[in-house]
């Protein structure tokens, strides 16, 4: 579903209202801009880069570029909050490969994340691949060619997020890693952690994190500036290779080509399977994303589980207490590192206070009966934490992070009764908008809260009117002028993206989208397991309705027997079962299997290339193969779902 793009103007993004300027030059009056610590920081050890910064993808398209934002080099402009504007410099301007130590560094700014880069004995030991293929092929190629050539010796993954595994197949091969060339090492579960949240809720996050990452903007001061975590996400090729090795306990160390490394695990923190580790041979600590140059998410606007504050806040003074008298050098997968033993325990300890305080605060209140949106306005920082720029909000934001407590504890119900069993929104707003006096009544409402700056509440007025009647172009243009001022206002990048995102479906309609599908480079790597997860997922109750369908399913390379069966409108997948009364036998590879039911390939397909073998009623594959829907990419976000 779509609706008509707005005309004319009301397509077009606008100036920052007065009100929306002087909450900019607030913000200028509130935080230390003369601190230029990080300014140094970020530059330090600079080596080489690429001018400009352009990782094409084999298609001709880019996966990344970088090149699209020397408008940062301005000074803040009204559109932008100045405390995000700062952050984008930092994030954008310093691209490239830096010295951390001799021995030790980082190319940074080639995609969302950092790739780390260690040389030991006889070569490269690579930490966090990226996002995307081209954008590690182009981290490598940088540092060899400006550090010479070493081949890829190791790859250590520090948590299950995407940004720090799928550009694995840009530096070292699957075969490599099956032949004990290369080993992969990771924490506990990452395997399916990093599936589970990519695959199973796959759909709705990535039509969420488009919003989150700002995909559909274009790099500009009224519009894309930065993520917040980093300059942008490479949007390349994406890849999966199980790792060979696991890390289960802290305290753990492994030896990779010479180089010494001692784990922690950090798991239900920044990433549900997560370590950080500590090299001895550089007195450095890497934080993996534990830590990072702003307040992160306990909860992500994309979509994921509530992160535990308590949790993070422990598992960084572990970090303290562990390495804290050890170390020089602090670095981190995202953001640039701290040198000196004084500057980093301090940086360390005021991450730490930063979760424990937004957890012990929430709570608090939640105690005193304060629901999670009370909760979310009355929390501020103290100074001690608010005045860091480490700390502040921009990616997560104090705001956001609090609801996650209060959830993570109480769940969504605020225990008011009246909330138990709320009319869905299409029925609550046909009653708001008439009680208020029709659509054009709330739209004049509306209209005089805009000119007053109450731009929260003319996002609320008129999202009624979306959810009933989303073809009314005067709410929309006014709704996608609020959103646009507030995302003018916001410190958090996330926040701004998902304004200025909601503004752009607003005046222009949906992109176009194909229906979403696993990648390939994914459907490689993942577990039989996890594919029937998936399937799972994917089954329509009304088609199934009724129906008892058993499949025998042969698999080879490698070799496996399962038996799929449709019973109750579920889909169940058991393993090294075969049914005696099974309607159809498929006999085919493995990886043949998993593109088929990921979408990849049709089963019409297989069976005329002679990779799929069946016996009994090929109609009954189809009809089977039938039975699972397909999600569309590009659902609408700011209008509802048609039913």
């Amino acid at each position: 579903m779509s609706y008509t793009p707005l005309n004319g103007q009301q397509r077009q993004a606008k100036e920052a209202t007065k009100h929306t300027q002087a909450a900019n030059a607030q913000v200028k009056t509130q935080l230390p801009f003369e601190d230029q610590r990080c300014f140094e920081d970020a530059k330090r050890g600079f080596i080489a880069s690429i001018d400009p910064l352009i990782i094409p993808r084999d298609n001709g398209q880019s996966a990344y570029d970088l090149s699209r934002f020397g408008f940062l080099a301005a000074e803040a402009p009204d559109t932008v909050n100045p405390s995000l504007w700062r952050q984008a410099q930092l994030n954008a301007q310093n691209n490239g490969l830096f010295e951390v130590v001799d021995g030790l560094y980082q190319v940074r700014a080639f995609d969302i994340s950092n790739m780390t880069l260690i040389a030991g004995d006889r070569g490269w030991v690579i930490v966090d691949p990226l996002t995307s293929t081209e954008s590690a092929r182009a981290a490598l190629d940088l540092a060899n060619r400006e550090l010479g050539y070493r081949p890829v010796t190791g790859v250590v993954i520090t948590h299950s997020h995407v940004d720090h595994f799928a550009g694995i197949s840009g530096v070292t091969s699957a075969d490599a890693v099956a032949n004990a060339e290369v080993p992969v090492i990771a924490p506990e579960h990452f395997v399916d952690e990093a599936l589970s949240e990519n695959v199973l809720a796959g759909n709705v996050m990535n039509r969420r994190a488009t919003y989150m990452y700002g995909n559909l903007l274009h790099p500009g001061p009224k519009s894309f500036v930065t993520t917040g975590l980093g300059a942008a996400l490479s949007m390349g090729t994406t890849s999966f290779i199980v790792p060979t090795d696991f890390i289960t306990q802290t305290g753990e160390t492994r030896c990779i080509d010479g180089i010494e490394f001692e784990f922690q695990m950090t798991p239900g923190t920044e990433a549900p399977a997560e370590f950080v580790f500590y090299l001895p041979q550089f007195k450095a600590l890497c934080m993996a994303e534990i830590t990072s140059h702003h307040l992160h998410n306990v909860y992500t606007l994309r979509g994921a589980q509530v992160r535990d504050a308590l949790a993070w806040s422990q598992q960084i003074n572990q970090s303290i207490d562990l390495f804290g008298d050890r170390l020089t050098i602090e670095f981190a997968s995202h953001h640039w590192p701290i040198w000196g033993q004084n500057a980093a325990r301090t940086y360390l300890e005021k991450q730490r206070d930063l979760y424990k305080f937004i957890h012990d605060q929430s709570l608090r209140l939640a105690n005193q009966g304060y629901t999670k949106e009370e909760i979310a306005e009355r929390i501020t920082l103290p100074d001690e934490l608010g005045q860091e720029f480490y700390n502040r909000g921009y990616y997560g934001s104090v705001h956001h992070n609090t609801r996650a407590v209060y959830v993570k504890y109480l769940g969504y119900f605020d225990g008011n009764p009246a909330n138990l069993h709320p009319l869905p929104p299409a029925e609550s707003a046909t009653r708001y908008v008439a009680a208020m006096g029709g659509e054009d009544q709330v739209v004049q409402i509306a209209q005089n809260s805009f000119d007053k700056g109450d731009y929260r509440w003319v996002a609320e007025l008129l999202n009624h009117i979306m959810m009933i009647n989303p073809e009314h172009q005067p709410a929309r243009a006014l709704l996608a002028d609020a959103l646009e001022q507030m995302g003018y206002q916001a410190e958090s990048a996330p926040w701004r993206n998902f304004y200025l995102c909601g503004a752009l479906e607003l005046r222009h309609g949906l992109p176009a989208g194909s229906d979403y599908r696993a990648t390939e480079g994914i459907a490689r790597g993942m577990p039989m397991a996890n594919v029937f997860q998936l399937t799972s997922v994917r089954l329509s109750p009304s088609a199934a309705a009724g129906m008892n369908l058993d499949i025998n399913l042969i698999l080879s390379e490698p070799e496996e027997h399962w038996l799929m069966r449709i019973q109750n409108s579920v889909f169940h997948a058991f393993p090294e079962q075969q049914s005696t009364t099974a309607t159809v036998t498929l006999r085919l590879p493995g990886l043949a299997f998993k593109r088929m039911m990921l979408g990849l390939v049709t089963p019409q397909a297989l069976l005329e290339s002679n990779i799929l073998t069946l016996d009994g009623d090929t109609s009954k594959l189809t009809e089977f193969t039938d039975l699972f829907e397909s999600f569309p990419r590009r659902f609408p976000i700011m209008t509802p779902r048609p039913n």
